[in-house]
């Protein structure tokens, strides 16, 4: 089936970004932003979910992708289904309760029902349409679907590259952070979320802009005890920010954590000593070391492109409102079937940083408003992204990476955004 969408007039993309520099109308301008819904959330593989969010048939949950309302469902088979939440009759929503369990959905109007998978499967008075309604010609609009390593994808876009092609060197990336469940299952433990007032590309920008950190979180590094601010130093450790290809990029803040499955024999940190002691009455040693290792996370934000942040020990979650309005969703991270305590361990470490009450996101949010809010004084001021960009190197398979502080994965970011504005 065939779905055409309003097509933006071109706008010159070219004149916004440059190699080191952005206009500021790329916060401020809502044509803009309607253009980017249509060119970049509708023509690329835009993170919907987790697998452990639906683990059973029959398992949903809502999501966007761009403007456009989803249900993200597992059929009775298994298979993964992202569905436009729009009954095919009178578009009302067929779903308004934003995670559960259905057998199917019905839409609360006139009574459309549609399987998982789907299909059209009851009509209520079907005799009014004299025999003219084929049910098989009304099935909800289903877009394309892609898992790696759990993590969902969907795109409106049927032709563009597979979604292995479209991650790229991230794969490897993706692959390391998911050892933070220490042998177990990665899965979601919790979530909150809030909206900020300002673009969502502050917030783009943000995951791997290691530059903000000792200075916007310096509440969080005074009120941490002096292991966690040793820890965080991440200016003096020799991290580095790489661009792994169409918008995507990683930002290593602490390289020792890069790998979890490694040093595993380093001694256990001093707040983590009473967590390994708990684990001993039920655990090996070998097994201890390494969940207490995987419980602070890995020392790396690892940024998909558009809409996906793997940061330390959760997931972020960008979803654009308006021009000038984001939701953000930080997902808390757990492992499946793995101790209790390693588990509250980690929601105790996510509270004091990410939660509502924590000492990051309410810093955070603080500067983004602040950058929507100054973007609106002297249009013509370019955003300065060349951090970095003088001693940023071209690595063997053609990546470039500069210190930790740099904008590289900025600049990556928005080299992407201008391919898909200008195509």
């Amino acid at each position: 089936m065939t779905v055409a969408f309003p097509v933006t007039p071109m706008l010159d993309a070219g004149a916004l970004v440059g190699e080191d520099r952005a206009g500021s109308a790329l916060y401020t301008d809502p044509a803009i932003f309607a253009a980017e819904m249509s060119r970049i959330f509708e023509n690329t593989w835009v993170w919907v979910a987790h697998a452990s969010e639906i683990p059973k048939a029959g398992d949903f949950k809502m999501a966007q992708v761009g403007l456009q309302p989803v249900i993200v469902v597992r059929d009775r088979k298994g298979a993964v289904h992202v569905h436009v939440n729009r009954c095919r009759h009178r578009a009302a929503t067929l779903c308004e309760v934003r995670k559960g369990k259905t057998n199917s959905f019905v839409c609360p109007y006139h009574g459309w029902a549609y399987a998982l998978d789907g299909s059209l499967r009851g009509v209520p008075y079907e005799k009014g349409y004299d025999d003219s309604l084929n049910k098989a010609d009304f099935p909800l609009l289903s877009l394309r679907v892609e898992e790696y390593h759990g993590l969902i994808f969907a795109t409106f876009a049927r032709e563009i590259q597979s979604l292995s092609d479209f991650l790229g060197p991230a794969k490897t990336w993706i692959d390391l952070f998911m050892k933070q469940g220490a042998g177990f299952p990665i899965k979601a433990i919790g979530e909150h979320k809030f909206r900020f007032p300002g673009n969502w590309k502050i917030q783009l920008e943000n995951t791997t802009d290691a530059y903000h950190f000792p200075l916007v979180h310096k509440s969080f590094l005074s009120a941490a005890d002096q292991e966690t601010e040793d820890s965080w130093d991440i200016m003096n450790k020799g991290g580095f920010v790489e661009d792994l290809g169409n918008g995507h990029s990683v930002m290593v803040m602490m390289p020792e954590l890069v790998d979890l499955e490694e040093n595993l024999d380093a001694p256990i940190p001093e707040k983590f000593a009473a967590l390994a002691e708990e684990l001993r009455q039920s655990h090996p040693e070998d097994q201890v070391r390494r969940i207490v290792r995987a419980v602070g996370g890995c020392g790396f934000n690892l940024n998909l492109f558009p809409n996906l942040g793997c940061s330390a020990a959760f997931f972020r979650v960008l979803q654009p409102i308006s021009v000038d309005e984001t939701e953000v969703r930080h997902v808390a991270l757990g492992m499946e079937g793995g101790p209790a305590a390693a588990n509250r361990a980690r929601l105790r470490i996510h509270e004091f940083f990410q939660g509502p009450m924590g000492f990051g996101s309410p810093d955070d949010a603080e500067v983004w408003d602040r950058v929507q809010h100054g973007a609106r004084g002297a249009a013509g001021m370019p955003i300065m992204l060349h951090r970095g960009l003088s001693h940023e190197e071209v690595g063997a398979e053609g990546r470039k990476r500069s210190d930790v502080s740099a904008e590289t994965g900025m600049r990556a970011a928005y080299r992407q955004w201008k391919r898909m504005m200008e195509a």
